[in-house]
């Protein structure tokens, strides 16, 4: 019910009753909600930052085998959070994590390994790490799309479009492509604006419009026949997604009987057009050996192609070829980076986080320990980490002061990221010239 209710919730109280039932299910011995509950004390959500609390409940969950819970009293264990510094156990619980199935661990881990933190430099155990990562990125991936493929993108260009701006202009084109690329709700106005934009002549509609009917979903259930139908329309005009469409059709049998050279054709149509899908599916045949003899070579060029681009799946098996050294001389450090780069396309912020990017939250705490290590460091870091820490209590002050009055209109517009955060320097320059004026008048006044 608390998870339900959280992911329908548009507001913050919507949000608060979610782990009131979480508390609730956490009190009797839910894993699961005992788990929200101890990332809602470590983070501060909905209510007061309890980090002993936190700690506790993620000790309990970790002796009942919780890999998330031992992945993050290995954070705290590695920055000294509420509990000893220590980089052996942080070690010893990201291991355990891994074990039980944590990526995030498992990417800590690779970085670890990678870099030499607290281990002996290992790039191949770094690489296993991240291949566990990501063949698990890449299977759900192609699990999510039921073809091994990136989902559809329009291309920038629009073209045969009405002339008559009353049937569709420019903006209503941007808009529709806005809604199908971000996957929005509103699907079925989407499906609109696509069936009048292809009625208008629009190459790119059809395509997409083939797309929506051979995935499936709310407005446009799933239907070969009218995927094929609007493919070939949008593939008599020369349209890349269209060509790429069809050839995905052929290869796997989908209102069609399975004819690899006629998938081969249009992939080979399409990629020429530089449709890095099309340039991905033509790899991967030659990489598997469906319909065609196994090329590596020719694998190895239709996937860096793709990759140029930013296709995923083709940076994935560019990974593979390094790491396994098919089809090119075998090369671990390059392997590992193809890796770093799918991941990163993935856009998981708590994955960027594991291997050195940045930081998935603004912790306070956290913040604090590592000013106080950088001015361990060194004596000249004291006067930088000063200020540093005087900014930071000042922005910890005004956020309990906002906690406090969350409720009440009056705080409601304020936001410290935007307000506080950019004007800082500018704050303390104001405020220390203040100062000075203020000692200067009292002592010559």
């Amino acid at each position: 019910m608390g998870i339900k209710i959280l992911q329908q919730s548009k507001s913050q109280k919507q949000k608060a009753e979610a782990y009131v039932f979480f508390a609730k299910a956490a009190d009797m011995g839910n894993l699961k909600a005992m788990e929200k509950m101890a990332d809602a004390l470590l983070f501060g959500n909905f209510g007061m930052q309890n980090i002993t609390a936190a700690i506790q409940l993620y000790e309990s969950l970790a002796k009942e085998g919780s890999y998330k819970a031992q992945n993050a009293l290995g954070f705290l264990s590695s920055y000294g959070i509420g509990m000893e510094y220590n980089q052996a156990k942080a070690l010893i619980y990201y291991t355990f994590g891994s074990a039980g199935g944590s990526m995030m661990s498992q990417m800590i881990l690779g970085y670890r390994y990678l870099s030499g933190i607290n281990v002996l430099q290992n790039c191949e155990v770094a690489l296993n790490h991240y291949k566990k990562v990501a063949d698990y990125i890449a299977d759900k991936l192609e699990k999510s799309e039921g073809i091994p493929v990136e989902k559809v993108r329009l291309t920038e260009r629009p073209e045969n479009l009405s002339s008559n701006s009353e049937i569709l202009d420019w903006d209503i084109y941007q808009y529709y492509k806005f809604l199908a690329e971000r996957g929005d709700v509103q699907i079925q106005k989407a499906l609109y604006y696509f069936l009048k934009a292809a009625k208008a002549g629009s190459a790119n509609a059809m395509a997409f419009i083939g797309k929506m009917y051979l995935e499936g979903n709310a407005a446009a259930p799933q239907n070969n026949a009218t995927a094929l139908k609007y493919f070939s329309m949008a593939a008599s005009k020369g349209n890349a997604i269209g060509l790429h469409g069809l050839g995905l059709l052929y290869f796997y049998g989908k209102g069609v009987p399975v004819n690899y050279a006629e998938a081969l054709k249009y992939f080979q149509k399409a990629a020429e057009k530089g449709w890095p899908n099309a340039q991905f599916q033509l790899g991967f045949m030659y990489y598997s050996g469906s319909g065609v003899w196994k090329d590596y070579k020719l694998a190895f060029k239709y996937f860096y192609l793709a990759s140029q681009s930013g296709q995923p799946l083709a940076i994935y098996y560019l990974a593979e070829m390094y790491a396994t050294g098919t089809g090119v001389l075998r090369s671990c450090r390059t392997a590992v980076e193809k890796r770093l780069k799918f991941l990163k396309k993935r856009r998981c912020i708590q994955w960027h986080f594991s291997y050195g990017i940045e930081l998935p939250f603004k912790d306070i705490h956290l913040a604090r320990r590592l000013y106080d290590m950088a001015a361990q460091t060194s004596p000249d870091a004291h006067v930088p980490v000063f200020f540093a820490l005087v900014k930071l209590e000042t922005v910890h002050l005004l956020q309990d002061i906002l906690f406090f009055n969350q409720f009440t209109m009056r705080w409601k517009w304020m936001k410290l990221d935007n307000t506080l955060v950019p004007y800082w320097d500018l704050f303390v320059i104001g405020l220390i010239v203040a100062v000075l004026i203020f000692l200067v008048r009292n002592r010559y006044g």
